[in-house]
Formats: C-alpha cells, sequence, structure tokens
C-alpha cells in the first residue's frame, strides 16, 4: 500500500525519462569517450585508425552491457510492482 502511495505522487512519465536518461548515458558517454580518447593516441603515436577502432569496439561492447542492465533493472522493478 505505502508502495502505490509514493507512486501515485509521481507524475507517469517519470518512470519513462528516468530509464532514457540511463540509456543515453550509456550510449554516450563510452563511446564519445572512447573516441576522443581513441583519436588523441592515435594521434600520439601515429597509429591512425587502431586503437581507435579498437577503443570504439571495446566502449560498444561496454554500452551493451549497460544497457541490458538497465533494462534488466527496468523490467524486475515492473515485476515487482506488478504482484
Amino acid at each position: 500500500m505505502a508502495d502505490n502511495q509514493n507512486n501515485s505522487n509521481k507524475p507517469s512519465w517519470v518512470a519513462g525519462v528516468q530509464v532514457f536518461s540511463e540509456i543515453s548515458a550509456w550510449i554516450v558517454v563510452p563511446i564519445v569517450g572512447a573516441l576522443i580518447l581513441g583519436k588523441k593516441l592515435d594521434g600520439h603515436y601515429g597509429t591512425s585508425p587502431s586503437i581507435f577502432l579498437s577503443l570504439a569496439f571495446f566502449a560498444f561492447l561496454i554500452t551493451i552491457f549497460g544497457i541490458v542492465k538497465v533494462v534488466k533493472n527496468y523490467m524486475q522493478k515492473i515485476k515487482n510492482n506488478g504482484n
């Protein structure tokens, strides 16, 4: 009963915006960070696209892991609130 009272105080769109922002952060932060770092390291070591592409691929894997984690947590919340 207390959970229903807490949920009724929040607008219905808050949960959607929260999930959207978490997923967006998992997309932007690793990939942009890896691309900036990879470009700088390639320029410093003269290894043109190799470090850049390696870090981009690694950041992509981190992004996938983060999105799966956020979605699993959100689905667990939905499952627990439905019971």
